[in-house]
């Protein structure tokens, strides 16, 4: 009886297969056309001119930062500026209470006065002193005697004199003047604050921002790039060979003046492995600020750059690879070195694929390696556009 069974299963199974197969003459000539290969999209890499464009975290600094202190302990009398107001060198800041300095001034020219009277009449004592001694009445150690108390008088009248002079001199750190031109900053202490040489914070701060600062960092694969081509035989010569640099503000605007890289760090950070680097910008509209902060846009020119989509690309391991096409059609998986910058979803490439090489641009994530295809050329004039806006570019 199974067996029987078995032989109605097979016979139902034949049956379906003929059916299948009566209905589908053409079969065999779609698996034919199902085995040639897929169309994709490829391009011909050649050679074009860009410009790159790459953003740098910043901070910035006016080129002369002061803090503001007072030399003296007193009362804050007056304040004569506002906070964030531009002063000039020498300008008066704040006057502190000078009542009890102004004693000590009087005091001194009064000991001044007292020194000066005994000094002169020791000077009288020793002219009468010298004609006894020449007439032997007293003796030489006698008249040394009155010497010593010239001198010691006349130590006396320079000590009041110093002290006279130290009472001035802090009569006149009183008044507390601007030690450069710039910005003041906030005031922690107000009229009547009891202040003195070692307050902290101090009085207030004083930036000269006619020039500004910008400190950024870039790691040490980067600054060789950047510098290794430029003429010069220091490094100083060759960074003054450098383009000028812009700044990207706060709210993703340009600044209207463009900078310079002037100074960088003889030393690479161990922890890191970046270099400090500092450019410079001209402020004299005072439009930045210290302490402000913003991207430092370093451009560089390719002349023979070779430009791919960043579709073209796939990524494994922190690596990128692309397809390319050989002469027979069959694919190549190829590690590639990319630049990334402002290149509007397009990557330079500095190493991997040469001018003249094809490489698939659409639908790679189907592809793999030694694979045939049929490749549709496309033309690649479109890949160099550059995305010159505020906005930060890629990292």
């Amino acid at each position: 009886m199974k067996k029987i069974n078995t032989f109605r299963t097979l016979g139902l199974i034949w049956i379906m297969a003929a059916v299948v197969s009566c209905s589908n003459p053409k079969g065999g000539g779609e698996q034919q056309a199902s085995d040639q290969p897929k169309t994709y999209k490829v391009v011909a890499l050649q050679p074009q001119s860009t410009t790159m464009y790459k953003d740098y975290p910043t901070t910035l600094h006016g080129q002369q930062t002061v803090e503001i202190r007072p030399r003296i302990s007193g009362y804050i009398e007056e304040i004569l500026v506002d906070e964030g107001a531009q002063v000039t060198k020498g300008q008066v800041l704040f006057r502190i209470f000078a009542n009890d300095i102004q004693a000590s001034v009087r005091s001194a020219e009064a000991q001044i006065k007292v020194a000066e009277a005994d000094v002169a009449s020791a000077k009288i004592n020793l002219e009468k002193t010298k004609p006894l001694v020449t007439k032997d009445i007293i003796s030489k150690f006698e008249l040394e005697s009155v010497e010593s108390t010239v001198l010691a008088k006349e130590a006396q009248l320079a000590n009041a004199k110093a002290m006279l002079a130290n009472a001035k001199a802090n009569l006149q750190y009183t008044v507390i003047t601007s030690p450069t031109t710039g910005i003041i900053g906030n005031f922690p202490y107000r009229v009547g604050s009891l202040v003195s040489s070692s307050i902290e914070p101090p009085l207030t701060m004083v930036s000269n921002t006619t020039k500004m600062y910008a400190y950024f960092a870039m790691n040490e694969k980067e600054f060789l790039a950047l510098t290794k081509d430029l003429i010069g035989k220091t490094l100083q010569e060759k960074l003054n060979g450098l383009p000028e640099v812009l700044l990207v503000l706060a709210d993703n605007s340009l600044y209207n003046l463009p900078g310079r890289i002037e100074t960088a760090s003889g030393l690479v950070d161990p922890q890191t492995g970046a270099i400090n680097i500092r450019a410079t910008f001209t402020n004299t509209e005072g439009t930045l600020r210290s302490g402000g902060s913003g991207l430092v846009r370093i451009p560089r020119h390719i002349d023979s750059a070779i430009i791919i989509p960043q579709k073209a690309t796939y990524e494994l391991q922190g690596k990128h690879f692309v397809y390319v096409v050989g002469a027979d059609n069959k694919l190549k998986n190829t590690e590639i070195e990319v630049l990334v910058g402002n290149l509007k979803d397009s990557y330079v490439v500095i190493s991997g694929l040469n001018a003249g090489d094809k490489i698939v641009v659409e639908g790679i994530a189907s592809l793999r390696n030694d694979i045939v295809i049929n490749p549709d050329v496309v033309d690649s004039s479109d890949l160099s556009e550059n995305s010159v806006t505020g906005k930060q570019a890629n990292n």
